[in-house]
């Protein structure tokens, strides 16, 4: 069975890190691209970061760009969120998606609505606080 499996969160303090990992199993991530989102009490989903199969490029939401960081891992295959600094605001559940895209570039379509994901993972709970 397909599937993606997050783990990794938990609760730290503001200015602490997280790694969360989004690992496949039942299919190889090399020829998807990947992407982490996150949904907070009461707000609606919103992307986070993704990274391309094609060559590794990356995209950030200006609320993460230069504290999060996206990678992949082919050998193990698995997705990588390196959090750090974080912040109250980046309390939410964290998902990562993953859709069959051989492209350069995801920053300017991975959140467009009609992008149909082919695998969901479970969510990641992620809470920010002192």
């Amino acid at each position: 069975q397909a599937q993606l499996v997050e783990s990794g969160g938990g609760l730290v303090q503001p200015g602490g890190s997280l790694r969360l990992s989004c690992a496949a199993s039942g299919f190889t991530l090399d020829d998807f691209t990947v992407a982490w989102f996150r949904q907070a009490p009461g707000k609606e989903r919103e992307g986070v970061s993704c990274i391309t199969s094609y060559d590794g490029s990356t995209y950030y939401e200006d609320s993460v760009k230069g504290r999060f960081t996206i990678s992949r891992d082919n050998v193990k295959n698995t997705i990588f969120l390196e959090m750090d600094s974080l912040k109250p605001d980046d309390t939410a559940v964290y998902y990562c998606a993953a859709v069959w895209r051989a492209v350069e570039k995801c920053g300017d379509w991975y959140t467009d609505w009609d992008v149909e994901y082919d695998h969901w993972g479970q969510g990641t709970q992620v809470t920010v606080s002192s």
